[in-house]
């Protein structure tokens, strides 16, 4: 009986003992695979409001949004067109105002004598023409790259008040015709004054008498308000007119002759009219204007469909841009 006891304890003893490794090993195990699942909680994502019951372990996928795509249709349609547009004006501005310095420089017209004189410079106007156009078309050029809603505002802003000056003057050179005339009158009379003291203003005195085949204003003795054409002038060009009055100035040979009008002013009309053309050339530009009005009003609306469609494009890449915004 009492071996039968020892035994009985024996094995109870080495029943507790084996009993207690076992649950240690549990707790172990537990703590273990408890860190386990706590790491794995903090890897995972919450789950979303449309995730069910079934789906609340399991890791969702994120796609990409729509608007990372760097060729998406928007810019295929929208931002490289609106670019490359406002880069080839942006170059076509900086050729203009090269070109007016260019000019400016040429003909010293920064020097101390002549500074007083530039605000009535044919080449300033292609300086401000350059640099605004480069100024302009650049922030558009730049905005569009960037998708920079305020450099597109401006450069759209300024477009649209373009666009409506020059529908403006349109409308206004159109109702004012006989006004417009005046102006022309005085500015090409102003003109001949300092044709020979302006390179600018003789070459386009002589281009507009060579293409419309005129001489001065309204008539060829037009030409005695230049002090050099002048009856009363004292030197070999009195009483005479520009070479390029002149029906043949080169006198059927291969050399301009710059003395083919010397003396014009003098001759009667009907035996001037050999030599020199008798008409103005405001009369020239009216008849011209007549019969290419079509043409004229064709390049008007070419040039405000130029202007127009890079602003409905620029207004359309801002409203894609802020919608794409408001979706992140």
């Amino acid at each position: 009986m009492g071996g039968n006891v020892c035994d009985c304890g024996g094995l109870s003893g080495n029943s507790l003992s084996f009993t207690g490794e076992t649950d240690t090993d549990r707790e172990l195990s537990g703590v273990l695979q408890g860190t386990e699942e706590s790491s794995t909680e903090e890897q995972a994502p919450e789950p979303g409001p449309n995730d069910g019951p079934g789906n609340q372990g399991r890791t969702r996928e994120v796609k990409p949004r729509a608007y990372s795509s760097p060729f998406s249709l928007r810019d295929l349609l929208l931002k490289y067109p609106l670019f490359f547009s406002n880069l080839l004006f942006t170059v076509l501005g900086l050729v203009v105002l090269a070109l007016g310095l260019w000019g400016l420089i040429n003909k010293e017209s920064f020097a101390q004598d002549k500074i007083g004189q530039i605000s009535t410079d044919p080449m300033l106007v292609f300086v401000m023409l350059g640099l605004v156009l480069s100024t302009l078309c650049l922030s558009g050029c730049v905005g569009a790259l960037r998708e920079n809603c305020c450099l597109l505002q401006v450069s759209s802003a300024t477009v649209l008040v373009l666009v409506a000056a020059q529908v403006l003057a349109a409308i206004v050179a159109y109702s004012l015709q006989g006004q417009i005339d005046g102006y022309l009158r005085s500015g090409m009379l102003a003109a001949m004054v300092r044709y020979q003291d302006d390179l600018d203003l003789r070459f386009i005195t002589d281009e507009i008498q060579i293409g419309l085949q005129c001489c001065g204003a309204d008539k060829y003795r037009d030409w005695e308000v230049n002090m050099y054409y002048n009856c009363s002038a004292p030197g070999v060009l009195s009483c005479g007119v520009p070479a390029t009055c002149c029906v043949d100035p080169l006198g059927n040979g291969t050399v301009w002759n710059s003395q083919c009008g010397v003396g014009s002013q003098q001759l009667d009309e009907f035996s001037a009219q050999s030599v020199i053309f008798l008409g103005g050339c405001l009369g020239g530009m009216s008849r011209w204007i007549e019969q290419h009005t079509g043409l004229i009003g064709a390049v008007g609306i070419v040039l405000l469909g130029i202007q127009i469609i890079p602003l409905f494009l620029t207004t359309r890449l801002m409203d894609n841009i802020q919608c794409s915004k408001a979706t992140r």
